[in-house]
């Protein structure tokens, strides 16, 4: 199950709850906290793309980034067995254990 929803290149959340029936969900990736809520998927998906419009106009007006920044590091937690795992494989590769996360990854953001 997906539960995003993306407009002009800005990812969004979308849950539900029950107790208010009703569709809601915040714009992800950037600085600021821009919640949206409908109570169909119609709605829900309008009040995304108002949401981004406003957010986009607000940052142009406040001269401000669209998008949170990476700095490009990360820590990454897995278990040790196959932490031993991927740095013997990298070693057999010949590359870094860097090397061989980075390359995972994106062969992730490809096949997505």
């Amino acid at each position: 199950m997906n539960n995003t929803i993306s407009y002009k290149g800005f990812l969004g959340s979308v849950c539900y709850c029950d107790e208010d029936q009703v569709l809601f969900g915040k714009i992800e990736g950037i600085y600021d906290t821009i919640m949206y809520e409908g109570t169909s998927v119609t709605e829900i998906k309008e009040m995304f793309k108002e949401a981004v419009n406003e957010y986009i106009e607000d940052c142009k007006h406040f001269d401000k980034p669209l998008l949170k920044s990476f700095k490009g590091s990360f820590n990454v937690r897995v278990k040790p067995d196959v932490h031993q795992r991927a740095a013997r494989l990298a070693t057999m590769k010949g590359i870094s254990l860097n090397q061989l996360v980075q390359k995972a990854i994106e062969r992730e953001i490809e096949a997505a």
